[in-house]
């Protein structure tokens, strides 16, 4: 545990069920040799991820989400669009990362990355193992958590921003064309030139559930659908086939693959409620 003065100690919780995240603010009782974990304080934010029956808390209290992407691994853009839709339910801002820059194929993948710049979101650009100063302006004074699929370079910036982290990074097995997983809990790492920021590296996944968003907030997500809210036919236009539906009329305007992403996030949402 991170005290506020600066220094860290052991400590163990009092009881099993506090459901302590990584970035929670919580309330102590220090000794010689340790502490004890005694309560949660009220969160700003919670970032996780969700099926029907389990939730993992990812990280607490971050005001930012920073994905990173790499053009030598097959960029899931399914998965990266859910890390932005639970960026934007948390209030939270959504930076992306285009790593690797150096590499041969960074052109054709900057093209690639041009339409999450469109939407209003931030591509950086970095050759993390050369240089991360790039990122720094992006950190300053926030509060992160980094996502991303296992070999993309998080534990490689982490390891940039902060040298002393001693993350542990992986090498991709050219056969497979993925990562290893190296990082295997959420880790906080402090940032203290950077105006006392922090930075959370978080496990790759290779799913990330939504199922914990209510569906009346879903919609709002989506920052290319928000024009269009409030001017359906029906108060209660759920955005799927329903007629007088403004964001469906809003054809082009909405890629489809948003829209269905949308639609499947809405599902997801309803069936575990149903469950539930």
């Amino acid at each position: 545990m991170h005290l506020d003065d600066g220094y860290e100690i052991d400590c163990v919780q009092k009881g099993r069920r506090l459901g302590l995240a990584c970035g929670d603010r919580v309330r102590a009782t220090v000794a010689p040799g340790g502490g004890v974990i005694e309560a949660v304080l009220p969160r700003t934010s919670l970032f996780l991820r969700a099926d029907a029956f389990q939730q993992q808390a990812i990280a607490a209290n971050v005001t930012q989400v920073i994905a990173v992407v790499a053009p030598d691994i097959a960029v899931d853009e399914y998965l990266l669009n859910r890390w932005i839709i639970a960026a934007e339910l948390e209030q939270c801002r959504f930076v992306l990362v285009a790593n690797k820059r150096d590499l041969a194929s960074f052109d054709a993948f900057r093209e690639r990355l041009r339409f999450y710049e469109d939407l209003g979101y931030g591509v950086v650009e970095l050759a993390a193992h050369e240089n991360v100063t790039p990122l720094e302006p992006q950190l300053a004074g926030r509060h992160t958590v980094l996502v991303g699929q296992s070999g993309m370079g998080k534990s490689t910036i982490v390891n940039g921003l902060a040298p002393g982290a001693a993350a542990r990074t992986g090498t991709i097995s050219e056969a497979l064309g993925a990562g290893r997983h190296t990082t295997t809990v959420s880790t906080l790492y402090r940032l203290p030139l950077l105006d006392d920021a922090w930075i959370v590296d978080s496990p790759g996944v290779k799913a990330f559930g939504l199922a914990h968003a209510e569906p009346t907030h879903i919609a709002l997500a989506f920052v290319e659908m928000r024009p269009y809210l409030g001017n359906c036919r029906f108060r209660d236009c759920r955005h799927l086939h329903e007629p007088g539906c403004a964001v469906l009329a809003a054809g082009e305007r909405i890629a489809p693959q948003r829209l269905a992403l949308y639609q499947a996030l809405l599902d997801e949402s309803e069936r575990a409620r149903a469950v539930n």
